[in-house]
């Protein structure tokens, strides 16, 4: 929502006076904002044109609406006490100034000084729409004016339908009213797997953000809508840019964000849980030669300074010094050397067994030999998206303060076409001691993931065992952005992932893990394992790539520990249409479902592998 009526500031204020003969001039003040037209017609008044006689029996009045478009405006006046609304149309800004000096109305325009906004909710309710209660109460300071403006701007509460009303306190100037969608339709949704209330919070309170930050409001107060944590967390995730390398007057403004209810444990629970994604999306979209795996070690340990979270960072010749050939394979072709970090958070008791969480950290992929396309290669700055993700969760963790023990698992490396760079054809020795034949240099993640896995169960002893990484195309195609693809050993698991996945809005669904794909992975001519299989398919489609990568990793889990591999390659990426309270860019998907899985399971007993 932008304003269109031709002025540079948009907190352009409106100051009416009417200069009937014999009265002293009676100033109004309102506040412009634009939406779509209204309808012709305001409860029991009526819609008049400025050409009409009556604009002559205006005693006194109020500007109550202002709507427009790129070339015609609406203003809305209230006429005393008659009941009767005026709809003046006109050209802008000619038109506007038209009507100006035919109703004796003097058009001037002031800077404002106040720049803070306030987020309402409403619900739809049948053919009417509901105020929420924090609505309600707001409502009451007014005298009743917002009710009136809503019902003047046939709002229905419909989700994501918003409007900017703008004067209505001093307190704040500018409010946007945003629809929550059905009242009745709050609770799961069973068809779409998702908490539709949750969700719905989110997505309006992030369009209200937004508007207001497009008006200049430098502080913004929203309501919980009954779920605070979902508001923050919808808030938060609207407003994140990554635009640190751009020139200071490009950048976004910032805006301080609070709560009407106040700064209450579950609106800081949101607001840390947002953090950890926004910190995953920062790493997803840094370039390449900004995020290093060197310089994505630095960054991380930056980040989790004054947390509890211990960092260590493993080099090249520790790596190889653990017989870690899979992984160093990838890293051949880059002239920067690979790095293994290892984070560690304790908010349980010190006899309580970790959960494992093993990251894919390809800071740039090239393809290596089996070079990529060069259509959209910039993308694959983001193929450490399982990485961003896993410092996410720890981050978030430590500053939920967590009752669960973590332990993460991160390697980090490029994958490059150097005069060193592993040749398809090549064998090489995994840390399990398992022989790898690379057919497909471009299916490297799961060579560094085994190997980090597998290091995983030997010092940690977890509880369960989760990777996640953006591993295969073929998920993109299986299941596009709605969901991450999860392959796991273990229903009770998966039932706690599902559920996490819910609650947050950033479902899962569980794909096969059968022997079926294994055979594939074993048929190998030359070593115990081949990297792509049998199944061999035309372009960057396998058949059953994605089932068979996680047959792959399989053979590097014991068979008694419960583990979840996360392909999160359909949701690396967000567009307008995905997840509308999430910008366009890289998403950092599902740091908030594997967070909440995280205290969830670490609450209950280790689940039993099926």
């Amino acid at each position: 929502m932008t304003l269109l009526d031709g002025r540079p500031d948009p907190f352009a204020r409106i100051t009416m006076q009417q200069r009937a003969p014999g009265r002293a001039p009676l100033a109004l003040n309102g506040w412009l904002f634009s939406e779509s037209p209204p309808r012709p017609r305001c409860g029991p008044g009526r819609w008049l044109t400025a050409r009409s006689p009556e604009l002559r029996e205006v005693q006194s009045a109020r500007t109550v609406l202002h709507q427009g478009t790129r070339t015609r405006h609406w203003i809305g006046i209230q006429v005393g006490s008659t009941n009767k609304m005026l709809l003046i149309r006109h050209r802008v800004p000619s038109g506007l100034l038209k009507f100006c000096h035919q109703a004796g109305v003097r058009l001037s325009s002031t800077a404002a000084t106040e720049k803070h906004g306030l987020v309402l909710g409403v619900y739809k309710d049948g053919d009417k729409y509901t105020l929420t209660e924090e609505a309600g109460k707001f409502n009451k300071k007014t005298g009743g004016r917002l009710d009136e403006l809503l019902q003047c701007a046939s709002v229905t509460g419909k989700l994501s339908e918003s409007r900017l009303l703008f004067g209505l306190t001093p307190e704040f100037p500018a409010v946007a009213v945003v629809g929550l969608g059905d009242r009745h339709r709050q609770d799961v949704d069973h068809a779409e797997d998702v908490h539709a209330g949750r969700e719905n919070v989110r997505t309006a309170v992030a369009g209200g953000v937004r508007a207001l930050r497009e008006v200049r409001c430098s502080h913004v107060t929203v309501e919980p809508a009954g779920e605070p944590e979902a508001s923050a967390e919808g808030a938060h995730l609207a407003l994140w840019a990554y635009d640190e390398l751009k020139a200071e007057k490009s950048r976004q403004k910032s805006v301080e964000l609070s709560c009407t209810d106040g700064d209450s444990e579950p609106w800081r629970r949101g607001v840390h849980r947002a953090a950890g994604q926004n910190l995953a999306r920062t790493l997803m979209e840094m370039p390449a030669n900004h995020l290093t795996p060197t310089l994505f070690c630095q960054r991380v340990s930056e980040t989790m300074a004054g947390l509890p979270v211990e960092v260590t960072i493993r080099d090249e010749a520790w790596i190889r010094q653990n017989n870690m050939g899979a992984f160093l394979s990838v890293a051949r072709g880059s002239v920067e050397p690979p790095r293994l970090l290892e984070l560690s958070y304790s908010g349980a008791a010190s006899d309580s067994a970790p959960l494992a969480i093993v990251g894919k950290g390809v800071t740039f992929d090239s393809g290596g030999i089996s070079l990529k396309p060069s259509n959209k290669m910039d993308k694959m700055r983001a193929d450490m998206g399982g990485a961003a993700c896993t410092a996410g969760v720890l981050y978030a963790a430590a500053r939920l303060g967590l009752a669960a023990n973590l332990r993460a698992f991160i390697p980090l490396c490029e994958n490059m076409p150097g005069g060193r760079a592993t040749k398809p054809g090549d064998v090489v020795t995994a840390m399990s001691g398992k022989t790898i034949q690379v057919d497909h240099t471009d299916f490297e993640g799961r060579l560094i993931l085994v190997d980090a896995m597998w290091y995983a169960q030997q010092v940690c002893k977890p509880r369960a065992m989760l990777d996640m990484a953006t591993l295969t195309y073929d998920m993109v195609v299986a299941l596009g952005s709605a969901a991450v693809g999860v392959f796991t050993n273990s229903t009770a698991a998966w039932r706690h992932l599902r559920a996490a996945g819910s609650a947050t809005g950033d479902r899962v669904w569980r794909m096969p893990l059968w022997r079926h794909y294994t055979n594939y992975m074993t048929d190998c001519e030359l070593a115990d394992l081949n990297n792509i299989g049998t199944m061999a398919g035309p372009g960057m489609c396998w058949p059953g790539g994605a089932c068979s990568a996680a047959a792959f990793l399989r053979e590097f889990v014991s068979e008694d520990l419960p583990w979840l591999h996360l392909d999160i390659a359909g949701t690396m990426e967000n567009s307008a249409d995905d997840v509308r309270y999430l910008p366009k860019g890289m998403s950092g998907r599902p740091t908030r479902t594997v967070l909440q899985f995280a205290e969830t399971l670490c609450r209950d007993e280790r689940p039993a592998t099926d």
